[in-house]
This record gives structure tokens, C-alpha cells and sequence, in this order.
């Protein structure tokens, strides 16, 4: 048993991250501290306030551990891994996990390549970006190619030179190809130190030669090389037109800014590279009524560039933050120069500050309405299911379905929702192995069974090797089961989960005659629900996604040929019989039962293969 009271009396005098565990182990805080001592004691004190939020947080506290480390900068740098990983409920947190794409230029090869990038690594390449849009870095690397005919191929060069004949982009003139010995190294790095220009945001002398070559076509009446020339001319200055100078300093720097509303908040980046507003992006942020603007900064900043390999050399803010020195020098290890944290109070770059303030102000605007309606689809659906059902926490829900071809295939398919949402890496797929012919309710029987068997089985697995409680698709449970179908369905789901020990709350999804949702079935009754309201909209919507998803496996099944019945191991019964077999008979069984002269008069039939189709099951009679 963990005393907190007992094990606050062990804290060192030291710095480090503590963590803090809920009642289920589940970790619900991470926070580093110069002194681990005095910081962690804080929250237990009857005297300290520490916001509405972090003392709802401390009610929940079953136990924290800590890890010591040597100063403060490696406490931040741990903080935010575990905070990245954890994701934990208190902390302010990013709702947004967004990359960005680079360029890159691989000057560490003979005959160098521009290449598309989602990672910054420590190699002889270069790195342009980020950028903030990866179809303007595809449509730029495009550009680059046709203009300088910069090879794309994977060979090592000069060592596979004339190995192999030139590709397709030589002949349409798009590669000098080098991998013949067609252009020499030094000529061809020519070429990619004026590709390195254009990206640095020198488009002057490559508009000049595309204009003159333009005219010099046009004169010689070589149109279409003209018409050619025409459209890089356009596409170079449409990639031109894009780079916003904000001013000359031709530095590196992010401008970051925050609108907030109560548990809303927006951080407005903008992205000046090269002195050139190259992109803006907005993230949107979990935070507490009482959470202050510079708190929410600060926790950004170091949650954001955790995630980038890229840090500018500058960052501008709005107002100071909190242990601005310790970022400023875990930014400045991470980039290997010297990082500035700045609040500009007069001139360009405050102006700069004040309009992605306005930005933020904006999005947040837009946005909260839509929030609020996406909000209604899920989690208010969410509150009123729970309302009808008197359940007091409702957050993933499984559905089941089960489909078949006239009696033949059976398949079962398990669909979940979380907090509304369709979380369709936990879907899974059911192949029968114990039914055969149409029987809902035995196939419903097996594919529950095999469901949480397990699931139980994976949760002792775990308890046994000791390991976290973070559960996949199986180990985890549903708060709510819902059963496409009424008061047979239902009860098929709740002998499964008698004789499992299971305590699931388990509703039916009841249809109208024409075959639409009209309520649930639930503690055997029907319970009607407003056929305009968000909770019944939700219904439908898990009702047709369980019934879509068991579709789509028979259907892939099908394309795949993967349908395979016993009929097409006997002699002689090809598809026209077999299908003609399977209209007439509902299920393999009553093939099995049926004789030869009932065999014989089914269409496509005669005598011969009815026999065959006889002594196939009745071997023991031949």
C-alpha cells in the first residue's frame, strides 16, 4: 500500500520529474522541479492553491514515483519525452500532432539529388523548411528537376555509371543523365548549387535564363520548346510570389502568439525563413480555466519543439514566460547555436507578434462553433445514450454484426467506437469455425465468445508478465455492447457474458419494418428515442458502419476468391453448379441430407453429378 504522507518524507533535495498515478496506475500528471522535494510536497498542502484543475488532479493522486536527475535542463528534457509519450490528463497539452516536409539536397553524393523529407537528420545533406505545405514542396522539387534535369534515380554514382540504360526522364529531356557519363560531376553540381540559389530565395537569374530562352526559341519558330520554356517561366513565379519578405535580416525565426477562451486556446505560428514568411499554422491546446497565457507558452514551446528538428534561431512571443532560460538553453543544445526567446515591444517584429495574435483570434473564433457542433455529434450523443441507458460513464462502444452468402461464409465483424468517434484500428474481422448455414444467433454465440475469451486471456497474460494495463483492441473492454438486432441479439450477448463472469451493459438496436433504426433494446424493454437527436443520429451511424464493415469483408473475400465452399472439392461441380446448388438448398447441411433424385432436379444437374455430389457426403454408401 503506497502512503503518500510516508513516501513524501523520502523526497530528495534534488532536481528531477515526478509522476503522478491514479487509482488504476493510469499516469495523469508529469512535472519536473528543481527541488523534487519542495515542489511535490506543495500539492499535498491544505494551504496551497494551485487552480481548480490541479487540485481536482490532486484528488485523483493514488501514488507518484520521480527520477532524479543532475540539473534542470536534463529535468525538462525528460519532462517533455514522458509528456509526449504519456500524454497525461492534467498537463496542458497539444491537440494537434502535426510534421512538417524539408527539401533536401544530398550534397554528400557525387551527383546530388533534391529530395522530399519528413525528417532532418545529422548527415552531409542540406535541409530547406520547414515548410508548411507538402504539395507546394512536391510541386517546388518538380520545378527544380525540369529546370536544372536533376537525376531522381536511387544508383550509386559514379560507381554504377553505364550499368544500365538511361531511364525514361532522359529521353524526355528531364535528366542530363549522369549515370551514362553524360555530364560531368563538376558541370552537374553547377547545376545544384543554382538549384541551392532558388531555394535560398534567389529566383532572379533563373527568371532572366527561362526569359531568354523563351525568346530565343520563339525566334528560331521553335514553339513548343517556347511554350516549354513558357510555363517553368510561370511556375517559378507563381513558387516566387508565394515568399512573403517580412523584413531583411534573412534569419531563421517562429512568431508565436495565443488567443485562449476558458479550455480553449489557439497558438498562431508563423514561419520566417531566410527572412521570409514561408507558412503559418495554428495548434490547437488542452488547458485549464485558470491556466495563464505565459503558462500555455511555455508548455508549447516545449512540447512543440520536441517534436521538430528544426529550431530557429529566434522566437518571438508576446509575453514573457516562465523558465525562459532553461528552454533558451535546452533549444540552444538542440540546434548547436545560440536560441533567443525575445518579446519585441516596438517596431516590425512587434507588429508581426500582434498579427498572429490576431490570427489565433481568429481561428479560435471560427473554430469554436464548429468544435461545439462536432462536440454535439460525439460526446453530447455520448451523454444523452448514457442519459437513456442511467449509465453514468459511457466512452467506447463495440458493435457487432454478422453477414453471409445465401448461408455459405459466414462472417462476423466488430466495430468500436471511442468518445463518438470511430476508432477503426480496433475493428477486427470474424471467420466462423463452428456454424455453417444461417444462423445469426450461433454465429453472434461464437464471434462474442472469441471476442472476449480473448481479451481475458491477453488481460491475465499481462497481469502475469506485470506489464502496463494499456490495452489494444481485445484487452480493452467496452463500457456499452450494442447488438444489431432486438431481444434475440441482446440475449445471445448476455448468456456470452454469464458464462464469461463478464458485467458489460449490453442494448439492442432495434429497426422499424422498412428496416430503419426506430430505439434500443434495453433491461428488456424498448426504449424510444427522438429520431432528431444527436444520441439517435450516433445510433444509426454505429448501426451502418457495423453493417458496412461486415459488407466490405465479404466483399474483399469475394474479389479475392477467398470464398471457397466444400462444393468445389467434389468432381465434376463447377461455379454454374455450385451456385445453382446453393439457391436451392439453404445451407451445406441440407445438401447433405438430400438424395440423389432431389439432387438430380436441381437446375444444371443431372444424374451423374448429383451422384457425385452424393457419395461426397455419403462415402461410407458408394
Amino acid at each position: 500500500m503506497f502512503d503518500i504522507q510516508e513516501e513524501l518524507k523520502k523526497l530528495p533535495q534534488k532536481p528531477g520529474v515526478y509522476i503522478m498515478h491514479d487509482a488504476d496506475d493510469t499516469i495523469i500528471y508529469v512535472g519536473k522541479a528543481i527541488s523534487l522535494r519542495n515542489r511535490v510536497r506543495q500539492y499535498f498542502r491544505p494551504s496551497h492553491d494551485e487552480g481548480i484543475r490541479k487540485d481536482q488532479m490532486v484528488k485523483q493522486i493514488a501514488r507518484f514515483e520521480y527520477i532524479i536527475t543532475d540539473s534542470e535542463l536534463e529535468a525538462l528534457i525528460l519532462e517533455c519525452n514522458l509528456i509526449k509519450e504519456h500524454r497525461p490528463k492534467y498537463n496542458t497539452m497539444l491537440r494537434d500532432d502535426k510534421s512538417y516536409p524539408y527539401i533536401r539536397v544530398t550534397l554528400g553524393e557525387a551527383f546530388p539529388r533534391v529530395l522530399f523529407s519528413r525528417q532532418m537528420k545529422k548527415d552531409k545533406s542540406r535541409y530547406f523548411g520547414p515548410y508548411t505545405s507538402a504539395g507546394a514542396v512536391k510541386d517546388t522539387i518538380e520545378l527544380l528537376r525540369k529546370i536544372y534535369q536533376l537525376r531522381t534515380c536511387n544508383r550509386t554514382l559514379p560507381r554504377d555509371t553505364g550499368k544500365d540504360r538511361p531511364c525514361l526522364n532522359y529521353h524526355i529531356h528531364q535528366c542530363m543523365a549522369p549515370c551514362q557519363g553524360y555530364i560531368s560531376q563538376e558541370e552537374y553540381r553547377k547545376r545544384i548549387d543554382k538549384a541551392i540559389e532558388f531555394l535560398n530565395g534567389n529566383y532572379q537569374p533563373v527568371l532572366k535564363e527561362l526569359e531568354e530562352k523563351m525568346q530565343q526559341a520563339s525566334e528560331n519558330l521553335e514553339f513548343e520548346k517556347a511554350i516549354e520554356y513558357r510555363e517553368l517561366l510561370n511556375s517559378v513565379k507563381q513558387v516566387a510570389q508565394k515568399q512573403k519578405i517580412t523584413n531583411s535580416d534573412g534569419e531563421d525565426k517562429d512568431v508565436i502568439a495565443i488567443a485562449s477562451d476558458r479550455e480553449d486556446a489557439v497558438v498562431q505560428v508563423f514561419f520566417v525563413r531566410d527572412g521570409k514568411l514561408i507558412g503559418r499554422d495554428h495548434f490547437h491546446v488542452r488547458v485549464g480555466s485558470d491556466d495563464t497565457k505565459s503558462q500555455v507558452l511555455a508548455e508549447f514551446i516545449k512540447q512543440f519543439y520536441a517534436g521538430t528538428p528544426f529550431i530557429p534561431k529566434e522566437i518571438m512571443l508576446p509575453e514573457e514566460i516562465g523558465e525562459a532560460d532553461v528552454i533558451s538553453q535546452w533549444l540552444t543544445e538542440k540546434r548547436g547555436q545560440k536560441v533567443y526567446i525575445r518579446v519585441p515591444k516596438k517596431g516590425s517584429k512587434e507588429k508581426l507578434v500582434e498579427l498572429a495574435a490576431k490570427n489565433a483570434a481568429m481561428v479560435l473564433s471560427q473554430d469554436k462553433e464548429k468544435i461545439k457542433r462536432e462536440e454535439g455529434r460525439t460526446i453530447g450523443a455520448l451523454k444523452e445514450i448514457a442519459g437513456l441507458l442511467e449509465m453514468e460513464h459511457l466512452s467506447r462502444i463495440e458493435a457487432f454484426d454478422i453477414s453471409n452468402i445465401n448461408g455459405f461464409e459466414t462472417v462476423g465483424s466488430m466495430i468500436v467506437y471511442e468518445k463518438g468517434k470511430p476508432k477503426r484500428s480496433d475493428y477486427r474481422k470474424f471467420k466462423l469455425k463452428t456454424i455453417t448455414g444461417p444462423d445469426d444467433y450461433g454465429s453472434m454465440y461464437e464471434v462474442l465468445t472469441r471476442r472476449f475469451t480473448h481479451g481475458m486471456r491477453e488481460r491475465a497474460e499481462r497481469k502475469e508478465q506485470n506489464l502496463e494495463q494499456e490495452y489494444g483492441s481485445f484487452t480493452k473492454f467496452p463500457d456499452l455492447i450494442m447488438m444489431d438486432g432486438g431481444k434475440g441479439q441482446v440475449n445471445v450477448a448476455l448468456k456470452v457474458l454469464d458464462e464469461l463472469k463478464l458485467n458489460i451493459p449490453v442494448c439492442g438496436m432495434v429497426k422499424d419494418d422498412n428496416h430503419r433504426t426506430r430505439g434500443l433494446y434495453y433491461n428488456n424493454q424498448e426504449i424510444p428515442i427522438e429520431k432528431s437527436s444527436e444520441g439517435f443520429k450516433l445510433i444509426t451511424r454505429v448501426q451502418d458502419e457495423a453493417h458496412r464493415f461486415a459488407i466490405e469483408y465479404h466483399r474483399s473475400l469475394r474479389s479475392k476468391e477467398q470464398v471457397h465452399s466444400v462444393l468445389d472439392d467434389i468432381p465434376g461441380i463447377g461455379p454454374a453448379r455450385r451456385k445453382a446448388l446453393m439457391r436451392r438448398f439453404l445451407s451445406l447441411d441440407a445438401i447433405r441430407e438430400a438424395d440423389i433424385e432431389t439432387l438430380a432436379q436441381v437446375d444444371a444437374m443431372n444424374e451423374q453429378s448429383a451422384r457425385a455430389v452424393y457419395e461426397f457426403f455419403h462415402p461410407s454408401d458408394s
